[in-house]
């Protein structure tokens, strides 16, 4: 059956539109990920739909938690489901990256601490097992943590959702720019390597998203006011462990 005359223009059209918006993604892309690779973090702003960011306020109860490894509940599931909003944002970095880890915080006045430049090098697995190059093991919560080999680290991504606004009275987190290009930096030497670079204080919005890279040094001073700072912490890896390792979600 022959379209009319406007039906085919209408698809020409529609054709034309979806071509340019690709381009421009793919643009967009390219540009996140050469900054990626240079300063060792990108910026998605406003990046969580006002749906998953309801499924992530769900997904558990932050009020008295300093910091906790967090159970994929339905909730949680629909916040990382594969064509949700976070997904979306992770995907200008590492395509096939997933989930392989979730923890919480939440500062507030009750719960508020401080961190040193430090790296954040540990992985969760579904069990011990003695491989090679697997590393400094302990168990919290009755889940097997390790120190997975430096070549892991530099594919996984360290990924923040920020659902409250963020700044430096509320105990925003430091990253050191281009600080993940030194590798694994001993903690005695963490605070004069990160200050090497430029500090960025990692100011946010509720729906905000920071992917960084596993390596890059990062610190928090305690908050100075009274209200809640809460961040789901979700690494991202787009491999599988070594056999008999697997990953504990």
């Amino acid at each position: 059956m022959a379209f009319p005359t406007q039906s085919k223009a209408y698809l020409l059209l529609s054709c034309v539109i979806r071509i340019v918006r690709s381009n421009a993604l793919m643009k967009i892309n390219i540009s996140a990920r050469r900054q990626f690779a240079r300063e060792g973090r990108v910026w998605v702003r406003n990046a969580i739909s006002g749906t998953d960011l309801m499924h992530f306020d769900a997904a558990t109860n932050l009020q008295s938690k300093a910091g906790f490894r967090v159970d994929f509940t339905d909730s949680l599931m629909n916040a990382l489901s594969d064509n949700g909003s976070l997904r979306r944002a992770v995907a200008s970095i590492d395509p096939q990256a997933r989930p392989v880890r979730v923890v919480a915080f939440n500062k507030s006045k009750s719960t508020n601490w401080g961190v040193p430049w430090h790296q954040d090098r540990v992985i969760s697995v579904a069990e011990k097992h003695d491989v090679k190059g697997f590393k400094n093991w302990t168990q919290k919560a009755g889940i097997w943590h390790c120190e997975p080999p430096q070549e892991l680290l530099n594919e996984m991504l360290f990924v923040r959702v920020h659902l409250d606004e963020t700044d430096s009275s509320n105990g925003a987190m430091q990253i050191s720019l281009g600080s993940h290009v030194n590798g694994i930096v001993p903690s005695q030497n963490a605070e004069t390597c990160a200050l090497q670079n430029p500090i960025e204080s990692c100011d946010a919005a509720r729906g905000d998203v920071l992917i960084m890279q596993m390596l890059t040094l990062h610190a928090s001073k305690p908050s100075d006011i009274a209200t809640q700072r809460r961040v789901f912490r979700i690494d991202f890896a787009s491999f599988d462990l070594p056999a008999p390792l697997a990953w504990a979600v």
